[in-house]
């Protein structure tokens, strides 16, 4: 089809997709909702996933582990995350996507012995099955049943799903629990990815 130009109603017919030169249309030729996030790259997709799991019981721990059971996606009335989720088997948690991802690890706990020095969390990141510890905070319960707060957080690139996985770990000087709920957080984690690595 030929190109015909119309000067009464200031129309174009008959130019085919991409036939218009590179710079001919910018960002401010563009209608406010023309880009969807399928065609947006990098921030400019905002927020395309967000997740929280938690501890659904107590883990009682004396020294060091990784927290290995009893997770489950977070679930209260008017609770939504964005996209498709996390997965977790085992306490080692994988990506639906690559992107750079905000990871934050957050517990309540307590001394069920006696005062203790300290009590901490950790992430470790994994990449082919080999974890490092990346970020940890500790507190301290100063005698039983005082309870700590403690959080941390890591911003993770991954690059493949298939090899990058996160596990959250705890640590005390002795016997303590980091509490968990079937009904709200007390031992959880938010995972939200940024954006494209």
């Amino acid at each position: 089809m030929a190109i015909t130009i119309n000067g009464s109603s200031n129309t174009i017919t008959g130019l085919a997709v991409g036939g218009l030169p590179d710079g001919i249309v910018d960002t401010d030729m563009l209608a406010a909702n023309a880009v969807t996030a399928a065609k947006a790259t990098g921030s400019a997709k905002g927020i395309t996933m967000a997740d929280q799991w938690r501890l659904n019981a107590n883990a009682t721990i004396n020294g060091a582990a990784a927290l290995v059971a009893n997770w489950e996606r977070v679930d209260n009335t008017n609770w939504s995350g964005i996209g498709t989720g996390m997965s977790e088997s085992s306490g080692i948690f994988s990506f639906p996507t690559t992107g750079i991802y905000l990871v934050q690890f957050q517990s309540r706990g307590y001394s069920s012995s006696g005062a203790r020095s300290y009590a901490g969390v950790y992430i470790q990141t994994g990449v082919s099955g080999t974890y490092t510890n990346v970020a940890d905070a500790y507190d301290s319960s100063s005698a039983d049943y005082y309870y700590f707060n403690i959080v941390t957080s890591t911003i993770f690139d991954v690059t493949n799903t298939s090899t990058h996985t996160v596990r959250l770990n705890v640590d005390s000087s002795g016997v303590t629990v980091f509490t968990g709920s079937s009904n709200k957080n007390e031992t959880f984690v938010t995972f939200i990815r940024l954006g494209d690595t």
